[in-house]
């Protein structure tokens, strides 16, 4: 078991700078063959205090993501959401198909395949967008812990996936905007009878707090977990974070995580930040996140991403 404590729709610590020449420790001349992003938090700001975020992409950052991409990196989505909750954002930030036509890269192979890379579910579901593509899905047996965890909160919501709706199969409705798509109320027995790839446990009426020393008491043996910024849980097969997705990513396009440039903010994301070659944390991450990182850029409300990204793919 791995214990990971993130965005549930999921300060600032300045940037980090070695010595002359680098940054974070990278030699004179580096520049990421790929950046690695974070949705909520990252990309999309949160509305404070309500765990949600609004889907809309500054022009600072959705500017920057472009400068990168026309530069030769590849851009990879890495979240904690479904699939689903994944494409519209992809085609916010209208990036040109890798391969197509469109594609600004020095001597791309025009005719390839040109979808994007995205690493959903925590690094569970791996696909080619659009049209979607599961290239990889990695599920387990959550019956066990998900049945140790409503023992102490009988009236916890549960979902997983139902990419057959573009939604999830709940026991109960989830909290307005908690959840993108249709949700199926259905037992939860039938909910976690079969192999998933993720599944979400909520509490409205407990703490984030209460959920981390709830998952610390129980070990949830043969399950990863992730707490979010409240009483909302994710938990994943062993061994399977959003780190371990983009490496099989890396592997296909025949890149090391040392050429990789992700940045993030969540609890989910530390896994991700400590593998990549540089690591950054949003300013409003919390201390175990940003120990993780390799540096620290400015908030989601400061358009920390653009910050960062600007610093190896400069606006002329």
């Amino acid at each position: 078991m791995t214990a990971r404590t993130t965005e549930s729709t999921d300060q600032s610590t300045g940037q980090t700078t070695g010595q002359a020449g680098q940054a974070g420790g990278k030699p004179d001349g580096w520049q990421p063959k790929m950046v690695a992003l974070d949705i909520d938090g990252t990309l999309l700001a949160w509305v404070e205090g309500s765990g949600q975020v609004y889907e809309t992409i500054r022009p600072e950052v959705y500017d920057a993501v472009h400068r990168a991409r026309a530069a030769g990196a590849h851009i990879v989505l890495a979240s904690g959401r479904s699939p689903h909750g994944m494409t519209r954002i992809a085609d916010l930030l209208d990036l040109p198909l890798e391969g197509s036509p469109q594609d600004p890269t020095p001597g791309a192979k025009k005719g390839a395949d040109d979808r994007l890379w995205i690493v959903a579910s925590n690094g569970a579901v791996i696909f080619r967008y659009p049209p979607m593509e599961v290239v990889r899905e990695e599920t387990f047996d959550a019956a066990p812990a998900v049945a140790a965890v409503l023992e102490h909160h009988p009236n916890a919501l549960v979902a997983v996936e139902e990419r057959g709706i573009g939604g999830y199969r709940v026991n109960m409705v989830f909290p307005d905007g908690e959840l993108s798509g249709e949700q199926l109320v259905t037992d939860v027995d039938e909910i976690i009878g079969e192999p998933v790839s993720r599944v979400i446990v909520r509490d409205p009426d407990a703490t984030a707090e209460d959920f981390i020393d709830l998952a610390a008491r129980l070990g949830l043996h043969g399950t990863d977990y992730v707490v979010g910024w409240t009483a909302w849980m994710d938990l994943s097969p062993v061994g399977i974070s959003k780190a371990s997705g983009l490496q099989q990513v890396c592997d296909e396009l025949g890149i090391t995580a040392a050429d990789v440039l992700a940045i993030g903010d969540g609890r989910n994301d530390i896994e991700m930040l400590a593998w990549a070659g540089r690591g950054v944390a949003m300013g409003q991450a919390v201390e175990e996140v940003r120990a993780a990182a390799d540096a620290g850029t400015e908030t989601v409300y400061d358009n920390g991403a653009a910050v960062e990204i600007d610093r190896w793919f400069p606006s002329t």
